[in-house]
């Protein structure tokens, strides 16, 4: 096996802390990638990693190795792009974390076509709503709705998203329309809220006569999965904010309507999040370059559904 093999395995050993998680996303066995490990601190003569039974932690030897892997591996993969016909030859995995409702709708139904321009590239997309670390979890890219807290992240604007209160004509009919968030409230309306990680509170960020405003909501439906959001507000139990591309089909058919018309939500931004050495990878800047066109243009075309 190859030194340069060797390298790129201990990088995806450190940045997914595992030996067995980093040889399933290199496609080999956990034998293969601790004997590629073995191979490579016999050649340096030195311990890259404390292992136990339980746990694998880079020493600092290794923390140190792992700086200088990345610039190796950054200056390699910007050879071959140099020499290479990077359109034809693209090869190897691409790591793409995204929200749930943004991975189902957009990324994941447009990964195939990329996939048939580029054969031997891999993508592996973990969807969730839950906040991800770049580094720690080995990702490429992390497509997001809101703003970001890691300044050391570049970020790529893909669009301003609106958004919308909603809920299905059964529940209006028996709740009655509510023209705008002070009325949700004081009418006691059933706010259906997202959980995110961490969030002690709900708040609606409305647009307002006097400006953008954060309206308290509560009530007794909540949940971290926002397809499950969409599920109870077309059941009838309550009230929703959703980003448009995600009902659009719920909106154009009537099984959901606009409510609190008055005081809109706010919109949100969507961007993607790439360390500066990933963007330089050229089947990652492609794939990214392709997924914020063809994103741009679903979310302008569900827009035009209001």
């Amino acid at each position: 096996m190859s030194y340069l093999e060797n390298v790129r395995t201990f990088v995806r050993v450190y940045e997914l802390g595992s030996m067995s998680a980093a040889g399933r996303d290199l496609r080999i066995s956990p034998a293969v990638t601790s004997s590629r490990i073995s191979q490579l601190e016999e050649h340096l003569g030195i311990r890259l990693f404390q292992r136990t039974t339980r746990s694998l932690a880079p020493t600092e030897q290794g923390k140190a190795f792992y700086r200088g892997s990345i610039d190796i591996l950054e200056a390699v993969d910007n050879a071959e792009a140099q020499v290479a016909n990077i359109t034809v030859n693209l090869r190897g995995s691409i790591f793409v974390a995204a929200p749930l409702g943004v991975g189902r709708r957009l990324i994941a139904p447009r990964v195939p076509l990329f996939l048939s321009d580029y054969p031997e590239v891999n993508v592996r997309l973990r969807l969730t709503d839950r906040k991800v670390d770049l580094t720690a979890e080995g990702l490429d890219l992390a497509f997001f709705l809101g703003q970001p807290e890691d300044s050391n992240l570049k970020i790529r604007k893909i669009a301003d998203v609106s958004r919308v209160l909603c809920a299905s004509p059964d529940y209006v009919k028996r709740r009655g329309m509510p023209r705008n968030g002070d009325e949700i409230l004081s009418q006691d309306h059933e706010c259906l809220n997202l959980r995110y990680p961490g969030a002690t509170e709900f708040r609606w960020l409305l647009t307002t006569p006097s400006g953008p405003k954060r309206f308290r909501i509560s009530g007794h439906y909540e949940c971290d999965d926002g397809d499950v959001l969409t599920d109870w507000a077309l059941s009838g139990a309550g009230v929703a904010m959703k980003p448009v591309f995600e009902i659009a089909e719920h909106l154009k058919s009537g099984a959901l309507v606009p409510v609190a018309a008055e005081t809109p939500p706010e919109p949100i931004q969507m961007a993607c999040l790439f360390a500066h050495r990933r963007g330089q990878d050229p089947k990652v800047r492609l794939f990214m370059e392709f997924m914020v066109e063809k994103i741009a243009e679903a979310i302008k075309r569900t827009h035009l559904v209001r």
